[in-house]
């Protein structure tokens, strides 16, 4: 199967918010592949071999779009197992999230891959809009918040956690699946290759040294708004960006009488 997984760069966020004026500043983040991408690019690897032999069973190619920094980031994936990355260049204040579907609806067109693999959504911008906006743009089939995924003649089986319970959804290839959390538990992803008693360990692969030593040899294809002929015209736009304010210190009460009172005349929750 050859799969286009999606990567977008994001501030760690272990590291503290700044702002400067209206809006984040990024000038000293340290950048790290969002999390739900690499739950994604996970998610391709266990799709695309055969985990007991180490057999390859298709493509897996990681894609970004930003400034020629993001290389860093593509280069984690590849090291991660990745086969090759595409990068396409742009400026991170002209994308919003139609612009993103636009960038990757041309690369798709390019590459005609048989799944296009994403995160649910990115935890900068956490609008999980993109994987929704490429499937309607591409008129494929769309199955978002996977939280298993199993491979069948029919194309995919992915299920999905909802208020009720599981929901189950069958989906034919080429199609656009979106990945939540639980993807990378031990057994959420199966491909009819890798023996049904291996388990995954918890939680997406560390880059091994051998990878590393690999991902140095391994392409990043750069690519231009221009070659692609898309450009980059965002209908959105961030007018400003403000902490949140201050928490008031708690108070204490005497008996729950008076709780019951302070959250019913001072709290009106009851």
């Amino acid at each position: 199967m050859k799969i286009l997984v999606t990567v977008k760069r994001v501030p760690d966020p272990e590291q503290k918010v700044k702002f400067k004026g209206t809006s984040v500043d990024v000038s000293a983040a340290n950048w790290v592949i969002n999390a739900f991408d690499e739950y994604a690019i996970e998610a391709a690897l266990r799709l695309n071999e055969n985990a007991a032999t180490g057999e390859k069973l298709g493509e897996t190619i990681a894609l970004s779009i930003g400034p020629k920094d993001v290389s860093q980031q593509l280069r984690s994936a590849l090291a991660m197992g990745a086969d090759r990355a595409i990068l396409v260049g742009g400026a991170d204040e002209e994308l919003d999230s139609f612009a993103v579907a636009r960038i990757v609806k041309a690369v798709v067109e390019r590459e005609k891959p048989d799944l296009l693999l994403m995160g649910k959504l990115a935890t900068d911008g956490e609008a999980s809009q993109v994987p929704q906006l490429c499937a309607a743009l591409l008129d494929w089939p769309q199955a978002t918040f996977a939280a298993q995924i199993t491979a069948n003649a029919e194309g995919l089986e992915v299920k999905r956690e909802v208020d009720t319970g599981i929901e189950v959804k069958q989906v034919k290839l080429p199609a656009v699946v979106s990945v939540d959390l639980r993807i990378i538990s031990p057994t959420a992803v199966v491909n009819g290759k890798t023996p049904a008693t291996h388990a995954y360990q918890e939680g997406p692969r560390y880059a091994s040294l051998k990878g590393i030593m690999a991902a140095k040899k391994k392409e990043i294809k750069e690519i231009s708004l221009a070659d692609l002929g898309v450009k980059a015209a965002p209908v959105t736009k961030l007018v400003s960006a403000e902490p949140p304010a201050g928490r008031k210190a708690g108070v204490k009460v005497k008996d729950v009488a008076e709780l019951v009172s302070k959250l019913k005349n001072e709290a009106k929750v009851l």
